[in-house]
């Protein structure tokens, strides 16, 4: 059975596109449309940074 390569980050530095819907962990642009409209989605599920695994951490992009 051949492994699948997994690509995962932190619910800290998950960002939802407003614009396309789609999920990234670049702070800056949306890795679909490169649109700068993004919102947090810890903040849509209460998480805070206070929480348990919420730190902030920077991973490049996951390429599209």
């Amino acid at each position: 059975m051949a492994s699948e390569a997994r690509q995962y980050f932190p619910l800290a530095n998950a960002y939802l596109c407003q614009d396309c819907d789609s999920v990234g962990n670049n702070s800056m642009h949306c890795p679909a449309c490169g649109s700068g409209v993004l919102m947090v989605l810890a903040s849509i599920f209460g998480r805070t940074e206070d929480a348990p695994g919420a730190k902030l951490y920077q991973f490049p992009a996951i390429a599209a």
